[in-house]
């Protein structure tokens, strides 16, 4: 998706508001040009303020986005592209993000047991006024998009978000199964507490959707609106 549109990114400054190791090596296997600046956004949201996981994740990201925009801003630098990102696990309408102990993160494996739940991970693009106008596309049952034009309020930017959904099955685990899984110390910075990408795929069953969305961030999903962004 990105190929036609690539001597563009090229040649422009693309950002990654986030630390996360997994967010950055899903970019770098594309061939994405981009460097990474942390947000510092303090992920406090209320989530009971949100109709649904999906508008959480995504105004999460969309202030991770704004957060590196300013911090630019204070220090007279600007980008061309600027991406935001937020996951979390789902379950009989509770939201699962890093848990904060192996405690809490052997309640939530216990729970996520034999059992299918739903990844959401929120998308944001930070444009400023120059870049290429951007695009709304067609929804459909797991995405939505919108866009936030902040030009009114002394900000020369444009914020597009979207989110994408998976479906994940783990298997029946046992006791003994999560905790030798916790020991490995690979659930504690994870949201949901397991990490598809790592030990966590010997716990995954099956998984309806995009794989690249429950590490972290939904590849197809964000090529597909970069294209229509720069393409158009």
């Amino acid at each position: 998706m990105l190929q036609p549109i690539a001597h563009i990114l090229s040649k422009q400054r693309n950002i990654l508001g986030s630390t996360s190791v997994r967010r950055r090596a899903l970019l770098e296997s594309i061939g994405f040009n981009f460097e990474i600046i942390d947000s510092g956004f303090n992920e406090q949201l209320l989530r009971d303020k949100f109709s649904h996981p999906c508008e959480y994740v995504k105004e999460n990201a969309k202030q991770k986005a704004i957060h590196v925009y300013k911090k630019l801003a204070d220090a007279g630098e600007t980008a061309d592209l600027i991406i935001g990102a937020d996951t979390v696990v789902t379950f009989q309408e509770s939201i699962y993000e890093k848990p904060k102990d192996k405690e809490d993160a052997f309640q939530t494996l216990t729970k996520l047991s034999g059992n299918w739940h739903t990844v959401f991970t929120g998308v944001a693009l930070v444009t400023n006024s120059t870049s290429p106008p951007t695009t709304t596309l067609g929804s459909s049952s797991n995405a939505s998009s919108n866009k936030d034009d902040n030009g009114g309020n002394g900000d020369d930017f444009v914020v597009t978000t979207f989110h994408e959904a998976t479906d994940v099955y783990i298997c029946q685990l046992t006791p003994n199964i999560i905790n030798s899984y916790i020991e490995t110390g690979e659930p504690m910075d994870k949201a949901g507490s397991y990490a598809i990408q790592g030990i966590g795929a010997t716990l995954i069953e099956s998984i309806k959707g995009d794989y690249s969305n429950v590490v972290g961030l939904p590849l197809h999903r964000l090529t597909k609106e970069l294209y229509h962004m720069y393409s158009e």
